[in-house]
C-alpha cells in the first residue's frame, strides 16, 4: 500500500514565492514613487548630502583684451513639447514649462585696434580712435533664478526615467532658453549702449591725460 506524500506545513509553493517577490518589488517601487511625489515624507528618513567632488583643474589661461561695456538681464518662459507620431501624449510625449533667466554681455575688443586706428596731432591735444563695433558674448543662464515650472510626461517616458541616469535632465529647455535670450539681446540696444559707454570711458581717460578733443568712431 502506497503512503500518500504530504506537504510539510509552512512550505510555500514555488509559484507563490514568485508572486510574493513580485508583490514586494511593486510595493517598494510604489513607495519610492510616493516618496518622490511627497517631499515631506523624505525627512522621516533623515537624508544627508555629501560633497565628494574632486579638485578643480585649471585647464588654460588666456589674456582678454575686451572691454565689457554693458550687460543685459533677460528672462524667457520656454514651453517645449515633444510628441510621438501615432501615439497619444498620455502614452508617449513630454511637455516642459521652464523659466530661464540669464545675462548677455556686450564688449568692445580693444585688442583689434592697430596703430593706424589711432591718430594724434603734433601738440597732443587732439586724438581720433577707430574701434571695432561692439559684439555680444554668449548667454549665461542664472541657475539661481532658472527653474522648471512643470513637466508632463507620458507613461513610456515615465518608465524610461526610472532606468535613466539623468531622469530630470533639462538640457534641451536650457539650450532653448539660452538661444531665445541671445536672440533677444541681438534685438536690444545692448551693443549701442556698449559703444556709448566705451566712448565715454576713453574720452574721460584721454581728457585726464591732457587731450582736449577726443573723437571715437566705430567700424572697420
Amino acid at each position: 500500500m502506497t503512503t500518500p506524500i504530504r506537504r510539510l506545513p509552512g512550505r510555500m509553493p514555488g509559484w507563490a514565492k514568485a508572486v510574493s517577490a513580485l508583490v514586494l518589488v511593486l510595493v517598494a517601487l510604489f513607495a519610492g514613487l510616493r516618496l518622490s511625489v511627497l517631499p515631506g515624507l523624505k525627512d522621516l528618513f533623515g537624508s544627508e548630502t555629501h560633497d565628494r567632488s574632486g579638485p578643480t583643474l585649471l585647464k588654460s589661461i588666456r589674456d582678454i583684451s575686451r572691454y565689457e561695456a554693458a550687460s543685459g538681464s533677460f528672462q524667457v518662459v520656454v514651453d517645449l513639447e515633444k510628441d510621438a507620431r501615432f501615439l497619444p501624449d498620455a502614452i508617449r510625449g513630454t511637455r516642459t514649462l521652464y523659466v530661464g533667466a540669464g545675462t548677455v554681455d556686450a564688449y568692445v575688443d580693444l585688442g583689434k585696434v592697430d596703430e593706424d586706428d589711432v591718430t594724434v596731432n603734433d601738440d597732443r591735444t587732439s586724438a581720433t580712435l577707430r574701434l571695432p563695433h561692439a559684439a555680444l558674448g554668449e548667454p549665461a543662464l542664472d541657475p539661481e533664478h532658472s527653474y522648471a515650472v512643470s513637466k508632463q510626461r507620458g507613461l513610456l517616458d515615465r518608465l524610461g526615467d526610472l532606468f535613466s541616469d539623468n531622469p530630470n535632465g533639462e538640457q534641451a529647455v536650457q539650450k532653448l532658453a539660452a538661444r531665445h535670450i541671445g536672440d533677444a539681446a541681438k534685438d536690444s540696444e545692448l551693443t549701442a549702449r556698449a559703444e556709448g559707454n566705451t566712448t565715454a570711458m576713453l574720452q574721460g581717460l584721454l581728457h585726464s591725460l591732457g587731450f582736449q578733443e577726443v573723437r571715437v568712431t566705430y567700424g572697420s
